[in-house]
C-alpha cells in the first residue's frame, strides 16, 4: 500500500512538473524562427527544475511530518551509518539530467547559430570564383552559373553593421550606407548582424527572438535570425556598461516585405551618409537625458528647453531678490 501511495504521488509530481514546463508563461511572445527551439529547451529545463524541486520539498515536508519529535519522546533516534543505493540514485540521477541539458543546449546552439551563416557566405564565394572559371571556359555554362547565384543572391541574410557605444546602438546598412539609430528589417527574411563595440562590452538582446550576443571592443561577432511576425520590438543592453546602462534601448521594426522596401527606398535619400559619430553623439546624449529624467521617453531639446526655462526662474528671483 506504501508503494502505491509512494507511486501515486510520483506519478502526480511528473504530471505537475510537464504540466508546468509546457504552460510557465514565463516568456514573451515568440517573434523569430529561432524563438520555439530556445523556448522548448528552457521549457525542458523547467520540466526538470520543478520535477526536482518537488521532490526535493516533497521529502523535506514529509521528514517534517512523519519524523517529528513526538510527545513525551526523549530518546535517541536509530543510528545510520548511510544508504550506499539512495546515495547512487541521487548522484547518478541529477549527473544523467545535466549531461542530458548539456547535449541539447549545445544541439540548440549549433541550429541557431553562426555555423549555417559562414557556410552560406563561404558557399556564395566559391560559386562566384566558379563562375569566372567558367566564363572564360565557355559562355553558355557561365550564364548557367550567374543564374545560379542571382538565385542565391535572393535568399542571402540581409547585412547590418551593429555598433554599440555608451549609451546607444548605430546600425549601418552596407549596401547603401544608410546609417540610423533603429533596426527595420522584412519579415521572413534571414538577418545577420555584425556586431562591434566602441569603447566597452555591451551586450546585444531582442527578448521576442529569444537571442542574445556581446559586442566586444577590437573584436567582431555575429547575430543571425529570421523574423516571423512584424511589428516593433525593444532592443536591449543586457550588459552593464555604465552608470546609464538602463536607458540604452532602441527599437527594431520587423516590416512588411513592400513596407520594408518603402522605408529602404527613403532611408537611402534622407540616412545615407549620415556620420555614425555624430549620430551616436546625439543617441548618447538623449539616452542621458533619459537618465536625467528617470528614463521618462524625452528628447534632449525638451531637456535643454526646461533646463534653459529652470534657468531663467532662477535668474529673476535672484534679481527680484
Amino acid at each position: 500500500m506504501q508503494i502505491l501511495g509512494t507511486s501515486a504521488i510520483s506519478a502526480l509530481g511528473l504530471v505537475i512538473s510537464f504540466w508546468y514546463g509546457e504552460h510557465n508563461g514565463l516568456l514573451p511572445a515568440q517573434a523569430s524562427t529561432e524563438a520555439p527551439m530556445i523556448d522548448d529547451l528552457f521549457n525542458a529545463m523547467m520540466v526538470a527544475v520543478t520535477a526536482v524541486f518537488l521532490l526535493v520539498q516533497g521529502a523535506i515536508v514529509y521528514s517534517v511530518i512523519r519524523y517529528r519529535k513526538r510527545k513525551d519522546d526523549n530518546a535517541d533516534g536509530p543510528h545510520i551509518e548511510g544508504n550506499v543505493l539512495l546515495e547512487m540514485v541521487w548522484t547518478v540521477i541529477p549527473a544523467v539530467i545535466v549531461l542530458w541539458l548539456a547535449i541539447y543546449s549545445y544541439d540548440v546552439y549549433e541550429l541557431t547559430g553562426k555555423k549555417e551563416v559562414m557556410a552560406h557566405v563561404q558557399g556564395h564565394d566559391s560559386m562566384v570564383a566558379m563562375a569566372s572559371h567558367t566564363h572564360s571556359v565557355s559562355s553558355n555554362s557561365s550564364d548557367v552559373m550567374l543564374a545560379q547565384i542571382e538565385t542565391l543572391s535572393e535568399d542571402d541574410p540581409l547585412v547590418v553593421e551593429v555598433a554599440g557605444m555608451q549609451y546607444a546602438w548605430i546600425f549601418t546598412y552596407p549596401d547603401s550606407g544608410v546609417v540610423t539609430g533603429e533596426l527595420h528589417v522584412p519579415v521572413d527574411r534571414k538577418v545577420r548582424l555584425d556586431l562591434s563595440a566602441n569603447d566597452v562590452l555591451h551586450a546585444f538582446w531582442l527578448p521576442q527572438f529569444r537571442i542574445k550576443q556581446d559586442t566586444i571592443p577590437g573584436r567582431r561577432t555575429e547575430l543571425s535570425f529570421t523574423p516571423t511576425t512584424p511589428g516593433t520590438y525593444p532592443v536591449i543592453c543586457a550588459e552593464l556598461c555604465g552608470p546609464y546602462h538602463g536607458v540604452m534601448k532602441t527599437q527594431l521594426i520587423v516590416h512588411e516585405p513592400d513596407d520594408y522596401t518603402a522605408w529602404y527606398d527613403t532611408a537611402k535619400v534622407e540616412l545615407a551618409g549620415v556620420d555614425p559619430d555624430a549620430l551616436a553623439t546625439r543617441l548618447s546624449r538623449e539616452a542621458h537625458a533619459r537618465a536625467a529624467t528617470g528614463g521618462v521617453d524625452i528628447d534632449v531639446t525638451t531637456v535643454a528647453r526646461v533646463q534653459a526655462q529652470i534657468s531663467d526662474l532662477h535668474h529673476h528671483s535672484t534679481h527680484a531678490g
